[in-house]
């Protein structure tokens, strides 16, 4: 048994307001290498070279970035009215019923909020690309969203109780988290905001994510931190802190794990005096990142 989750399959795509719609579709086709997949009023579907419809979903917003939500695969419409229930039960609350999806995917959604205003949307029987790729330097999907939180604790158990994510490590200042053989599609932050940490973006393999790299910098986007290779999760990153203090990750190599995975606790990640990651040449995640990473909360709703 790989999955880990009997509600959630999947991360699919993330929800942003921007304050300039069309400098954030300018950045993420151009420089970042997505794809326009679809439009409507006010926002652009932006999607990988994978299955998903898209990854991004740009809204037009205010003076400054916010997340509006991060949108999860559901395994069944069932799966939504247990969220649903659940939701309630553990803190949260229910924002929007499920319902026919209102974004070009199409399917069934139900949208949720948990103890501390973090929205989550459940969506089921959407549309998948028929003809996916792999394309070197350009993203696959979304390989994981991280989350700071005030208080993990709460933040980690409604995940595990209300979608059924389990925990695949546990370090000093972070909480992984699973719903299927990737070690985590979303993780925890330990900090004293409820800001949006990062996003991370699946390349195809490590010469993916080092190009990107120079692509970026080339276009005036320096690499915050990297490269390097993570502990938990093994897998290869550059940060960037793209328009509007979005901070995103190039990606590769994340480990596949299964259920009879142990959970590492904050004893089993500690690095050497001086490392940050395994191979022991990056520096440490500049302070533009860090301030960077507290800057996008979740929109009020």
């Amino acid at each position: 048994m790989t999955h880990a989750s009997s509600r959630i399959s999947a991360l699919r795509n993330a929800a942003l307001n921007v304050p300039n719609l069309q400098q954030a579709e300018d950045f993420f086709c151009r420089t970042w290498h997505l794809f326009v997949a679809d439009r409507a009023p006010g926002v652009v579907y932006l999607r990988g070279t994978g299955q998903d419809h898209h990854l991004l979903a740009l809204h037009q917003g205010g003076e400054h970035a916010q997340i509006k939500h991060v949108t999860l695969r559901a395994r069944s419409e069932s799966a939504l009215h247990e969220a649903a229930a659940l939701a309630v039960q553990h803190g949260g609350r229910v924002v929007k019923p499920a319902a026919p999806s209102a974004d070009p995917a199409g399917g069934t959604s139900l949208t949720i909020a948990d103890p501390h205003g973090r929205v989550f949307e459940l969506v089921t029987g959407d549309t998948l690309r028929s003809s996916p790729t792999v394309e070197a330097d350009q993203p696959m999907r979304l390989a994981h969203v991280v989350l700071n939180s005030h208080d993990v604790e709460v933040s980690q158990k409604f995940l595990a109780r209300v979608l059924d994510f389990s925990l695949s490590d546990r370090t000093k200042i972070m909480a992984f988290m699973r719903c299927n053989s990737d070690h985590h599609s979303i993780a925890l932050g330990d900090t004293d905001n409820d800001a949006l940490n990062h996003i991370a973006f699946l390349m195809p393999d490590l010469e993916s994510v080092m190009r990107g790299g120079g692509r970026m910098r080339d276009a005036g986007y320096g690499i915050e931190w990297g490269p390097g290779r993570h502990g938990p999760g093994n897998n290869a990153f550059n940060y960037f802190v793209g328009p509007f203090d979005l901070v995103i990750e190039y990606t590769a190599d994340v480990q596949q794990i299964d259920d009879s995975y142990k959970a590492g606790q904050p004893s089993d990640w500690k690095w050497p005096e001086g490392r940050v990651d395994q191979w022991g040449i990056s520096q440490p995640p500049s302070a533009k990142l860090k301030e960077a990473q507290r800057a996008v909360l979740f929109e009020t709703v």
